[in-house]
């Protein structure tokens, strides 16, 4: 079995933690079962291109629990935990190929090492595998199916690549499903990205002018989780419609033009480029704290923070301080990766429980429908979005209404009113 991590010898410690994890995760565990009983994947290899977490090493282990070949790298350099990358390979025997902090050859490296597997199946975070895949490995499309992608930014990116006709097999936006971006995005962006702030600086949150920059899904989330420890959050966007739903939402909005002359912390949540750039370093506060939460390490213009900095180093870890030629400091968090990768943990366990659940049973539809598929970005199934909060529901141990046939009827009917 080929693999590339850090230190064998942290398998034990990630074992536990996996463990750990999947206590959190009974969608997945049913998944799991129904996967191992029916040998669902056998015969197929998946290529998996995500964020080397606990999480995602449960989903690894129901992939494999259902009879395929599993091969993992990461989605992010600084992502990967090390100790779970060791365990998923001594005691689960799946190929990863991951290490934190890699550099950029390291990391295309690892990613063609998954696709020298010559996957059936890819499932992407942030669309690498894939972009791969369609600019220098055309050798391996004949054995591919269909992939999955996890992410607003991949999304994004592949509805491009449809547009354009350069995609070259189906993809499931596993992102757009219901079960995913309302709690994922939401709550488990939200409650990680705050997680890594608080783990990189130790602030108190209360009482700060708190800057969210975008306000889909992720901004939400963060937004509202700023505003629960107390800080006094500002909202900046490009899209009108959001600008007022969260003003609706109780948050003041204006441009980052003035919001970077008050904020105390600022966090990026756009999956754009250059969302803090040099007029906005020049009039931030002296010990401006700015983070990143957007897929990408693109969002703050760090070149630009370079460029008008006379010194920098790390005063923690996750932290730099850079020292501006005009006599101020502005430190940016974990390098302006994803600070809840970064920084700590990621996601919790019980919300990634499913979206990794659509990824599971998103795949199980490729293997059945996929040669059905033309080269076109596709929703994740409904009655798959409805199955796995169903299970969640269950797992919760709440249960709902059910319309009566009464009810039905007036919904399916146009003949009744006032």
């Amino acid at each position: 079995m080929l693999y590339d991590i850090k230190d064998m010898s942290l398998s034990e410690k990630g074992k536990l933690r996996i463990e750990w994890a999947q206590r959190e995760m009974p969608v997945l565990a049913l998944i799991k079962d129904e996967f191992k009983r029916n040998n669902t994947l056998k015969g197929y290899k998946i290529g998996c291109c995500l964020h080397v977490t606990t999480e995602t090493a449960n989903l690894m282990i129901t992939l494999k629990e259902g009879g395929a070949e599993v091969f993992l790298c990461a989605s992010n350099p600084l992502s990967t935990q090390d100790d779970v990358a060791a365990s998923l390979v001594k005691d689960y025997g799946i190929s990863v190929f991951a290490i934190r902090g890699e550099d950029r050859d390291t990391y295309y490296d690892h990613l063609n090492k998954v696709l020298d597997a010559k996957p059936n199946i890819t499932m992407d975070d942030g669309g690498d595998l894939v972009s791969t895949i369609m600019k220098d490995r055309g050798d391996v499309l004949p054995g591919i199916i269909g992939g999955t992608e996890e992410t607003t930014t991949g999304v994004i990116r592949f509805k491009s690549m449809e547009k354009e006709g350069v995609l070259k097999y189906p993809i499931i936006a596993v992102n757009d499903a219901m079960t995913k971006h309302f709690f994922d995005n939401r709550y488990g962006t939200g409650q990680s990205t705050l997680d890594g702030i608080i783990r990189a600086t130790n602030v108190l949150l209360s009482g700060k002018n708190f800057v969210v920059s975008g306000y889909g899904w992720c901004g939400k989330g963060v937004a509202m989780r700023a505003r629960g420890m107390g800080a006094k959050v500002i909202v900046t966007e490009t899209d009108s419609i959001k600008a007022i739903e969260a003003t609706m939402d109780g948050f003041p909005v204006m441009k980052m033009e003035e919001a970077s002359k008050i904020g105390d912390i600022f966090v990026t949540v756009t999956g754009n480029l250059h969302v803090l750039r040099e007029e906005h370093f020049k009039n931030m506060k002296d010990g401006a704290i700015v983070a990143n939460s957007g897929h990408f390490n693109v969002e703050i213009d760090i070149q630009a923070l370079e460029k008008l900095s006379s010194s920098k180093r790390t005063v923690r870890d996750s932290v730099e301080e850079y020292y501006l030629k005009q006599g101020k400091k502005i430190y940016l968090l974990g390098e302006g990766r994803l600070i809840n990768l970064a920084a700590a943990e990621g996601h919790p366990a019980s919300v990634m429980d499913m979206s990794f659940a659509n990824q599971a049973l998103s795949a199980e539809y490729l293997t059945k429908d996929g040669k059905k598929l033309e080269n076109k970005v596709y929703s994740v199934p409904l009655n798959i979005d409805r199955r796995i909060a169903d299970l969640k529901l269950k797992s919760m141990g709440i249960s709902i209404d059910f319309l009566t046939k009464e009810q039905e009827d007036y919904l399916c009917s146009w003949k009744l009113g006032t």
